[in-house]
């Protein structure tokens, strides 16, 4: 059967343009002023509305364990949440429990393809390196996997080396991935952890005192000459340092091939707020910073020194305690309050995937600071470039996923966890107004999000056989 989409205006990373879009099977099949149909296509009047390219987010934690708990949102629960805002591709990350990498790979690409609602990738963390790791690491590609992410902090657990990363971040060129990079000191981190707990500092404001940004900002210009020397490329992740955007643009300058990635909690919420009497809902790391981060932050996307808008979406109950109702069955994880005593216990990591699309728009393209065409860029095309998946995702092009959104850029939201969707009991835009939502989402040209009412299931997504890497 095929859909016809008509009398929208159609947003891509390039331009604005009035037309009917005719949707076969899964893709698109034909842009044009005007298209005419049989009898037996189903028609989607879009007058006044606009019609945007599936959201990309490809920075997401689902179904993750940490200390001792795991992340609030499934694969079901997190792409259900992903699509109600508007996001029709997410890229989770897969953990290395041991060195065989494409076990691991099996291990939860069989787990996501049973319960994902929309489409998904994989990235590959490397978090020991040894030899039967590095040689493992080309396979991966044959997987469709083509980014591994390193890091420089969480010393004993995840953390590399710097000459283990520059082994990584060699064998990655040779084989057409690109290395992404966790960037902070995980030396300093431990000793400053170390000295606030011995002092009785326990509260949630010492889990920013105890990561400073320079530590980020040190790891940034490491990691960028690490990328220079290897001549590799480097993809910068969750960005929230007014000095980290400073290094990538002297970076970039200097012709290196390192981008960047930040993420909206970012960019509206500062160290401030972890003060608060319900701070731990702001415990993520890196931590979030202040008011002139945001600001160069928001320069960085303006001027495109930052390529993408990403979440880092990896949600905790705040209280674990009291269940909440999910599709209605009643459900309690354990979350926030384990470290009510001890801030280094709080599980670190925000939800986020069902509010990046609305928020953004309405702090981008509704404030008038940008174009409705840089917000599709920064949210759908780089990412879906970057990692391997354009034009397939990210755009709206003849032969792309009918992945869509039907964007009603004028609908006033009063905001909150009754519209996101992610499976815990707080989202931190809780009563903010917001303009411009989405109202109908496809999937491949299954139409799942209806005006609020739940249309997909878990397993209609597919996996993502990406792209090996091309330099940007």
């Amino acid at each position: 059967m095929q859909t016809l989409i008509k009398n929208g205006t159609i947003i891509t990373e390039k331009a604005t343009i009035r037309a009917d879009l005719l949707i076969g099977g899964e893709k698109i099949i034909q842009i044009s002023d005007t298209i005419q149909t049989d009898s037996s296509a189903r028609i989607f009047d879009a007058t006044g509305l606009l019609v945007l390219p599936g959201g990309v987010d490809v920075h997401v934690h689902l179904d993750l364990p940490m200390f001792g708990t795991v992340s609030s949102d499934d694969h079901y629960t997190g792409t259900k949440a992903a699509a109600f805002g508007g996001t029709t591709t997410v890229i989770d990350f897969v953990s290395q429990n041991s060195d065989n990498l494409l076990k691991n790979v099996k291990q939860l690409r069989e787990k996501a393809e049973r319960n994902a609602a929309i489409d998904f990738g994989l990235h590959a963390n490397i978090t020991h390196l040894s030899t039967v790791v590095e040689k493992a690491i080309p396979s991966l590609v044959k997987e469709g996997i083509t980014s591994v992410k390193v890091f420089t902090a969480y010393n004993n657990r995840l953390r590399l080396l710097d000459g283990e990363i520059f082994k990584v971040m060699r064998i990655a060129r040779d084989n057409g991935i690109l290395t992404m990079l966790h960037a902070e000191n995980g030396d300093v981190i431990e000793l400053l952890v170390n000295e606030a707990i011995a002092e009785g500092h326990i509260t949630p404001e010492w889990h920013s005192r105890t990561r400073p940004v320079w530590g980020s900002v040190e790891a940034v210009v490491r990691g960028s000459a690490l990328s220079a020397i290897a001549n590799a490329p480097l993809y910068i992740v969750h960005m929230n340092a007014a000095g980290e955007v400073d290094q990538l643009e002297y970076a970039r300058k200097q012709g290196l091939n390192v981008m960047g990635e930040t993420c909206p909690q970012y960019l509206f919420f500062t160290e401030e707020d972890l003060k608060k009497p319900d701070g731990s809902k702001w415990i993520c790391s890196p931590p979030v910073r202040k008011e002139e981060d945001q600001k160069r932050l928001w320069e960085g996307l303006l001027t495109g020194v930052i390529q993408t808008i990403a979440t880092d979406h990896c949600p905790f109950f705040y209280d674990g305690t009291k269940p909440i109702v999910y599709e209605d069955k009643p459900i309690a994880i354990p979350g926030k309050e384990l470290g009510r005593n001890d801030f280094t216990k709080i599980p670190n990591g925000l939800p986020g995937v069902g509010d990046r699309m609305p928020v953004m728009w309405t702090e981008m393209v509704s404030s008038g600071r940008f174009s409705a065409s840089q917000f599709v860029s920064l949210t759908c095309a780089n990412p879906a470039r970057i990692f391997g998946m354009y034009p397939q995702k990210g755009t709206i092009q003849i032969g792309s996923d009918a992945d869509l959104v039907i964007w009603d850029s004028n609908l006033i939201v009063n905001y909150g966890v009754a519209h996101s969707q992610q499976r815990t009991d707080y989202n931190l835009y809780e009563g903010w107004k917001l303009r411009g939502f989405p109202v109908q989402v496809f999937s491949r040209g299954d139409l799942i999000v209806d005006r609020g009412n739940w249309l997909g299931k878990p397993g209609r997504g597919k996996y993502i056989h990406r792209e090996p890497f091309v330099n940007q």
